[in-house]
């Protein structure tokens, strides 16, 4: 299956956008960008300490995946990013009109379970809290999917291209969409 979309896999931490990006986009047969990349050094030396980020420290990370999301337009790719409020998701739309959002749903015990076992990464399972107060889901006016995160990588992956590719069918019947 291949896309000109630009998908963002976003979400809590914990979510498995590492995981689920790279699998979905190869399933689309598209590159992927690690959004974690994108932060400056601050950013991360800030949350390997426990502090959350600050708006004003998001909009420089969220114009770099804008620009690399913009880059891509027409030619699809998938870039993963917590997106957690509705003004990052716009202020990546600004960017990149066309993308279209794969939001990471599960429990908070899922997640945090799952945080909890994963080795090398700067976010602390601390910080899950600020992640769930600060989320606003994807609101019916934005171009985007929900998927559940339970089941293997596999599993959500599937359930990720299929939501995309209904998203796509219904967008394509739909004018206003």
């Amino acid at each position: 299956m291949r896309t000109p979309q630009v998908v963002v896999v976003m979400g809590v931490a914990g979510t498995g956008k590492t995981t689920i990006g790279p699998l979905l986009a190869a399933r689309l047969g598209v590159p992927y960008a690690e959004g974690d990349d994108f932060h400056p050094q601050a950013n991360i030396d800030k949350m390997t300490a426990g502090t959350p980020l600050e708006d004003a420290d998001r909009w420089p990370w969220l114009d770099a995946i804008g620009r690399w999301a913009h880059g891509r337009a027409g030619l699809g790719g998938v870039v993963s990013s917590s997106a957690l409020k509705r003004s990052y998701r716009d202020r990546l739309r600004a960017e990149a009109p066309g993308a279209v959002f794969v939001h990471l749903t599960g429990s908070r015990e899922l997640i945090e379970s799952r945080m909890s076992r994963r080795q090398g990464h700067f976010m602390p399972t601390a910080l899950l809290d600020s992640q769930f107060a600060t989320l606003q889901p994807l609101q019916a006016d934005e171009a985007g999917v929900a998927v559940d995160v339970s089941g293997s990588p596999e599993e959500i992956t599937e359930r990720a291209a299929e939501a995309l590719a209904a998203f796509a069918a219904a967008s394509k019947k739909s004018p206003s969409a």
